[in-house]
């Protein structure tokens, strides 16, 4: 009936499904879910648009995707500029001279990079083997034991120093007083939320919810010639090797009669002892207005957890260290040989994925398949 079944309705599948429609491809598009869009969802909760699982920041520069995505939505121009507080102590992120002047009292760059040379040679760190290492070596002690130590811990469940180090060798330090926390060229929020966004790429595509495609696989892949499979890979295969380590979120949600709460979209909250990472405040991705520019007299905000997965859980991150990567490769090798099924998105490929990234590994999948369209 279909030349494609595509598994899950989120960026992966609905960039696929798009594009295999466009090549004059039969698609259906099945998810688990009672949404499309996967966790990029967004709901209309008093005409905000709540991030359900957890703020989505749009950012990339890939020239190609940005004029992909603004094809079907146009994006504001939000800029991401968290705060961190420390027990009170509010500093900025990305760590910059604004961070520097209220954490050491320091006015210049020249003091700002001695301060934190200074901090690396007393902690003795020539090559960074943890992630607690490579953030010294990045930005000091005192910026680590305040801005980093306790929000990582609290994210990861595992002390900094058995964490891998590349997990924040990303970071954004600055020695100017820019307070946009990602090096993108090209960034914002979907003007009507996410939902919009892969609303109109599944525009005119079969798309089926409240199906798990686990459940009765052999029924699916009869309907198809190919699947492209965005789940979980260990869970495709029943768990053989035993279960890919995952963190997962857990988000409580409020809707507040009042106009602001924290005046900043997101603010994390670095020490150890408040039990949340962060608290993101949604009307503020879209500067607090509804699509007519109306103030909106209501807010919505959430407070995030990190838990450890387990069964039945949301897996978000993917604990990519020495152990899961390798039992991943055993997986990797079985999907390898899978004929009818193609593995993709962050749970296929148990990788963590920027959005860009997903969409960019998506289109290069259809070129590959159906060339230029």
């Amino acid at each position: 009936m279909y030349d494609y079944l595509v598994v899950g309705a989120g960026l992966f599948g609905a960039v696929f499904a798009c594009e295999a429609r466009k090549a004059g491809k039969q698609v259906l598009v099945i998810d688990k879910r009672d949404h499309i869009a996967g966790n990029v969802y967004t709901e209309d909760i008093e005409g905000i648009h709540v991030h359900r699982y957890g703020a989505h920041i749009f950012h990339t520069n890939d020239r190609m995707v940005w004029d992909y995505v603004t094809k079907y939505v146009d994006f504001n121009r939000f800029t991401n500029s968290p705060v961190a507080n420390y027990k009170g102590e509010l500093y900025s992120l990305p760590f910059n001279m604004y961070t520097f002047n209220k954490m050491w009292g320091v006015v210049t760059p020249e003091e700002a990079a001695q301060k934190i040379e200074e901090q690396k040679r007393e902690a003795h760190i020539t090559e960074p083997k943890n992630l607690e290492e490579q953030a010294i070596s990045l930005v000091g002690t005192d910026i680590y034991e305040k801005l980093i130590k306790g929000y990582t811990e609290k994210q990861w469940g595992r002390p900094c120093s058995e964490l891998p180090a590349f997990i924040i060798k990303r970071l954004p330090v600055r020695f100017t007083f820019d307070n946009n926390y990602f090096n993108a060229l090209y960034q914002g929020i979907p003007i009507g939320g996410y939902t919009r966004l892969v609303q109109n790429m599944l525009e005119g595509i079969e798309v089926r919810l409240r199906e798990d495609y686990l459940e009765d696989r052999e029924h699916w892949n009869g309907l198809a010639d190919q699947v492209i499979y965005t789940g979980p890979v260990d869970a495709y295969f029943d768990y053989c090797f035993g279960t890919l380590e995952y963190r997962s979120v857990r988000f409580e949600t409020e809707l507040l009669d009042q106009i602001n709460f924290q005046g900043n979209a997101a603010v994390n909250y670095t020490d150890r002892e408040t039990p949340y990472t962060r608290i993101i405040e949604h009307k503020w991705f879209e500067f607090g207005k509804d699509e007519k520019g109306d103030d909106l007299p209501k807010t919505v905000i959430s407070r995030e957890y990190s838990s450890e997965w387990k069964k039945g859980d949301e897996p978000y991150y993917p604990v990519n260290d020495t152990k899961n990567n390798t039992l991943y490769e055993k997986y990797k090798k079985l999907a390898d040989k899978e004929e009818k099924v193609i593995f993709g998105g962050r749970l296929g490929e148990y990788r963590y994925y920027d959005m860009d990234a997903v969409i960019a590994g998506s289109l290069k999948l259809c070129r590959k398949i159906f060339g230029e369209n």
